[in-house]
């Protein structure tokens, strides 16, 4: 009898505990849920804000636009994109964060596969002294790279093209550290064997690397365009520094907002209508690869 009841009792037990499941799933759901609306509150002030008319942002608090009667219009972004330069600075960014995003992914996929498969002479010491460059903050190396690329070195400050490609060669150096790292420990955890074969099969380094790195590594790829894309899209301190104050045509959306805010004083609702703006297309880029944003990350962690 004892020997019977025993497991009835323990089939007892978890019934039990798969029944409380649902019960506690629920709740962490809805506390989830909860946090994230208050996460958002700002969010919707801001996207409330930036539809409303100065008057009713005066008199009255977001809160009270949800209820009717609704007298939304899209005066503020026709006022920011055509008073304030915000259409030029908007395409300034584009043409600032997209190559400043494509070329040190390049340049970090070529490192990392070289840091994985290829055995070379100082090849860990160098991977060591690479990843080691993500301790030193930016700031101490304006000086050396303002002399490098300014009127004292190669003349590429100042108007014209050149302060684009001297954002982006800034943003490559910044941005290589980080980029190597994480794709040389993801490339690395790569099943060895698949190289194996097709160097058996007479596939070079250069075949490999295009035909099988690189398709095996999209998930660490998207991921780590999403960082360098958010971090270069959000920059004000490199592209103020490189581009100049003085260079109003080329300056990206961000230093354009930070003098809109200074420019228009307690005009909130432009405030909020620009500042919409700066983040609706990193939403889209950040939606648009999200699903190999925890693959890559995880991936490039753990493995190496």
């Amino acid at each position: 009898m004892t020997a019977m009841a025993a497991p009835r009792a323990a089939a007892t037990v978890g019934t039990a505990r798969r029944r409380s499941r649902p019960g506690r799933r629920f709740v962490l759901n809805a506390v989830v849920i909860f946090i994230m609306f208050l996460w958002l509150i700002p969010t919707f002030g801001m996207l409330f804000n930036s539809f409303r008319s100065p008057a009713d942002v005066a008199s009255t608090g977001w809160w009270t636009s949800i209820v009717p009667p609704w007298r939304f219009n899209l005066d503020n972004y026709v006022h920011v994109l055509n008073t304030n330069g915000m259409g030029t600075a908007f395409v300034n960014s584009l043409f600032i964060t997209i190559p400043s995003t494509i070329i040190p992914i390049a340049v970090a996929a070529f490192a990392a596969y070289a840091f994985s498969w290829m055995q070379f002479p100082g090849r860990d010491v160098l991977f060591v002294v690479v990843v080691a460059l993500l301790v030193i903050p930016l700031q101490t190396t304006f000086v050396p790279l303002l002399k490098l690329l300014g009127p004292q070195g190669i003349h590429l400050i100042g108007p014209g093209v050149g302060s684009f490609v001297a954002v982006w060669l800034a943003h490559t150096g910044y941005g290589l550290p980080f980029a190597i790292y994480l794709l040389r420990n993801y490339m690395g955890g790569l099943p060895r064997e698949v190289f194996e074969s097709a160097a058996i099969d007479g596939a070079g380094q250069a075949t490999s690397f295009f035909r099988l790195a690189i398709p095996m590594s999209v998930p660490a790829l998207a991921a780590l365009a999403i960082f360098q894309f958010l971090f270069v899209w959000n920059d004000l301190l490199v592209a103020l520094i490189y581009i100049g104050a003085a260079n109003a045509p080329n300056l990206p959306l961000t230093v354009t907002v930070a003098n809109l805010s200074n420019s228009l004083g307690g005009e909130w609702q432009y405030l909020m209508a620009a500042a919409f703006l700066t983040m609706l297309l990193p939403v889209v880029v950040f939606f648009s690869l999200q699903r190999y944003f925890v693959r890559g990350i995880t991936g490039g962690a753990v493995k190496g």
